[in-house]
């Protein structure tokens, strides 16, 4: 298959001008995206556009991933319905050194003729003057034909300034400066972007009299209509310390089957084939949620490492599992995990001092954490033989001591199968 036939299978083209698929059949072609450097992490929204990249690339061409380094500090006005805080030239520099690093996970930049390249749009606008842009630039584009963009005229009733309004001329630039100097005859983007790369074509035409293309993907929604990529705390992040692996699992394990289907053909490399093999064996048997786990997979793979994909796997399992397995999983996860695995848990603190005479569990469940009421109601428990420390059941003989201490932090209290409490440990500094 082509690059335009693989996205097509995949349902990742929104519009498309018509010659673009010719335009691929020429040889190498360069085409670009363009990165928006509002954080130092790109978060999975974002994975839309790099795998379209990766599958550039896979098929031949050559992927260019435009970050802007310039844009950044004007603020594109596509699909806001507020003009952003712009960023100083401090921050910009550690958000655009943060996804270089991200976008080298999933491209090759050592490959030859089509290796991919990182272009900073700064570079070439750092020296151009205002007076410069508007008369290059700005008078190949009227006024009208820029107040015809949507992005502009959904923000006409609540206000644009002229910074938001002038964005599809830089970007328009943008590509100018890619056709003239990387013979980039291609842009690629969201659905949203359409009318900042067609002003970008139609500068080409008239400026330089050639002629270039567009492609642009659709927005991804879930099924219920929820925003793709947002979840209660925020973005799904690539980076690890903004969204830890095991949450990241945990976005992809917990799609429903519409998602998860839609979600394997365009966050995976796996063949037609392949997504048509799992999908029967998932219809077999729901339950066991093939195709989600396979779609996790592969992602949490791609995105942090096999590493990270089995810890997220085996912390995702304590919750069904008990005793000595269950105790074992718990020592290797780290802290944050921890405090992902059991967010919203109740807790109370306990001063570390106290663990060296030792607790008795009674005292654990009542007078230090009051996780239960009374102590008969803890004997009962205890008689019952529901109570748990990290996960291990216990009598009324149990004492806790340091040795049931996790990360050095924490003491998981359990009742039954879903009745959580933490023990969080205080220190006198």
């Amino acid at each position: 298959m082509n690059f335009i036939e693989e996205l097509q299978w995949r349902g990742m083209i929104h519009d498309m001008m018509p010659g673009t698929e010719e335009v691929f059949k020429k040889g190498v072609t360069p085409a670009y995206i363009g990165f928006d450097p509002t954080s130092d992490s790109l978060h999975i929204g974002s994975l839309v556009q790099i795998m379209i990249l990766v599958h550039l690339q896979k098929s031949g061409n050559k992927p260019i991933a435009l970050i802007g380094g310039a844009t950044g500090m004007v603020g594109d006005p596509s699909g806001k319905s507020a003009e952003r805080n712009l960023l100083d030239e401090e921050t910009l520099t550690k958000n655009v050194e943060g996804i270089k690093k991200q976008l080298s996970k999933f491209l090759d930049f050592d490959c030859g003729e089509n290796a991919a390249e990182l272009v900073n749009n700064y570079d070439w606008f750092k020296e151009f003057d205002f007076l410069s842009f508007i008369r290059d630039v700005g008078k190949h584009i009227t006024v009208n034909y820029m107040m015809a963009k949507d992005s502009v005229k959904t923000r006409l009733e609540t206000g644009l300034s002229f910074t938001e309004f002038s964005y599809q001329l830089i970007q328009g630039y943008d590509f100018l400066w890619l056709y003239q100097n990387k013979n980039c005859k291609v842009q690629l983007g969201g659905s949203d972007q359409w009318g900042n790369i067609v002003t970008g074509t139609e500068l080409i035409r008239r400026k330089a009299q050639g002629e270039a293309f567009a492609v642009t993907t659709p927005l991804i929604k879930k099924a219920d209509g929820t925003k793709f990529g947002k979840t209660a705390g925020g973005n799904v992040w690539l980076d690890k310390t903004k969204t830890s692996p095991y949450k990241f699992y945990q976005y992809w394990i917990n799609a429903t089957d519409v998602d998860a289907a839609k979600y394997i053909r365009i966050f995976t490399l796996k063949t037609k084939e392949e997504i048509e093999a799992i999908e029967a064996a998932h219809a077999e048997n729901p339950g066991a949620r093939l195709l989600q786990k396979e779609l996790a997979k592969e992602v949490t793979i791609r995105v942090h490492s096999e590493k990270d994909f089995n810890a997220a796997v085996e912390a995702s399992q304590i919750l069904f599992n008990k005793g000595e397995a269950a105790l074992e999983s718990l020592k290797k996860i780290d802290q944050e995990t921890f405090i992902d695995l059991f967010e919203g848990v109740p807790q109370a603190e306990l001063a570390v001092e106290k663990l060296d005479d030792g607790v008795s569990i009674i005292d654990a469940l009542v007078a230090e954490t009051s996780f239960l009421k009374s102590n008969g109601e803890a004997r009962r428990a205890l008689k019952e033989n529901s109570i748990s420390i990290n996960k291990v059941k216990v009598d009324d003989s149990k004492i806790l001591t340091q040795n049931d201490v996790l990360n050095q932090n924490y003491i998981l209290l359990q009742r039954g199968k879903r009745n959580y409490f933490i023990i969080k440990l205080s220190r006198n500094s």
